[in-house]
């Protein structure tokens, strides 16, 4: 990263790649980054669930609040 780079910058990077989404709850979603806002709120397509591992259900385009967010990392 570079080092006047800003968090949402790094995000924006990311629009439209695959990421991986580290929830409070332990679940993980993974998706391609459509948008975000100032809260790290995220809108996901070709959404899916896992939980250890494991698929555990598809979402399509789904909404993930921010404050339910402890990691996001891209995919590839």
């Amino acid at each position: 990263m570079e080092s006047n780079s800003r968090p949402l910058d790094t995000l924006n990077k990311a629009r439209d790649k695959k990421v991986i989404i580290e929830l409070k709850n332990g679940k993980q979603i993974r998706g391609t980054l459509i948008a975000f806002d100032i809260h790290i709120n995220i809108v996901l397509e070709d959404a899916e669930e896992y939980q250890d591992n494991e698929l555990k259900r598809k979402f399509g385009s789904t909404f993930i609040r921010g404050d339910t967010i402890i990691l996001i990392s891209p995919s590839e």
